[in-house]
């Protein structure tokens, strides 16, 4: 069975663009962190077009996280600002990257507004 995180990155790589982002470009490296164990994954955006891979390479913001809170954030149950405002997270790097990132995250099960709209009508597509 693939977790929530495997099936978010799977599911940007396949996507290859995404119309959010069109106006954002850089990588992002997402270190999850348990115990002795670091997991890696690397997501470049161009002009919304993107890439995930499993590498560890250079990138322009590195995001440090613990696989249990990352697979909250994929599966829509926690929000990553709150998250990064706790201190649960922590990033080096171009924090704007994090921030226009974090509209791919679906919202709450609950939630209200334009943004939960969107992601339901998109599902619906």
């Amino acid at each position: 069975m693939v977790d929530a995180t495997t099936r978010f990155f799977e599911d940007l790589d396949r996507r290859g663009y995404d119309p959010l982002l069109a106006k954002s470009s850089g990588t992002l490296r997402l270190d999850l962190h348990e115990g002795a164990q670091t997991t890696h994954w690397l997501l470049r955006v161009d002009q919304g077009r993107l890439q995930v891979s499993r590498e560890d390479q250079e990138a322009d913001t590195v995001v440090g996280i613990s696989p249990a809170l990352f697979e909250e954030l994929a599966a829509g149950r926690e929000d990553g600002v709150a998250a990064l405002l706790r201190g649960d997270m922590t990033v080096s790097g171009d924090l704007r990257l994090v921030l226009q990132l974090e509209r791919l995250f679906p919202s709450h099960p609950d939630a209200r507004g334009p943004r939960r709209r969107f992601h339901s009508y998109m599902e619906v597509r």
